[in-house]
């Protein structure tokens, strides 16, 4: 049985070169026989995380929603731009929201426990959005999810991409590939 494995970009813009990246992994892992799914974290609007209105409304429609296509899946894939030398918060907020306990007895983190990830950015700078992965990588680790060791961040973003949202550079291609196989691996054991 094919793994299920999530896609998505920490980005809510249109045109987010993180979107493109997350899409190209989608196709990637279709290619290689994966059960994926995309998914644009625009379609999950929230408010930011607060306890205190957790405390009275409990969790937003649209977080439950998110946290159910997470136990859905084995797997994720996280595109992540980085803002101010980490990942966004949007991303941010998505993982606190969908980490809170939503009905009685649920199992602590169910969204992230036993989850395997891997992690990729891309941006208009040199170093691709590498030092927002770091930041990403630890708090996935601190929730239970396992990462796996390679990751990608591609330099020149604006420029990384054909007209119909393909990866120019062929070494890119196949290190975005090999990724994908491995998380595909690591969520089939």
């Amino acid at each position: 049985m094919a793994p299920k494995i999530l896609f998505l970009a920490g980005s809510a813009r249109k045109d987010s070169l993180n979107k493109k990246l997350a899409k190209v992994a989608y196709e990637l892992a279709l290619e290689q026989g994966a059960d994926a799914t995309f998914i644009d974290l625009r379609d999950f609007r929230m408010p930011i995380y607060d306890g205190d209105d957790e405390a009275t409304d409990g969790l937003p429609e649209n977080a439950i929603k998110l946290k159910q296509l997470f136990i859905e899946h084995s797997g994720v894939f996280i595109a992540s731009p980085e803002y101010n030398s980490s990942f966004s918060a949007l991303l941010k907020n998505s993982i606190d929201w969908i980490s809170r306990p939503h009905v009685e007895k649920e199992r602590p983190l169910s969204a992230f426990s036993d989850k395997v990830a891997a992690l990729a950015s891309t941006s208009p700078g040199a170093l691709g959005g590498l030092r927002g992965l770091v930041p990403l990588r630890m708090l996935l680790g601190n929730i239970q999810v396992m990462v796996i060791p390679e990751q990608l961040a591609i330099g020149g973003g604006m420029t990384a991409f054909d007209d119909q949202g393909k990866l120019t550079d062929e070494k890119q291609q196949r290190a975005l590939g090999l990724i994908v196989a491995r998380l595909i691996s690591e969520t089939s054991n």
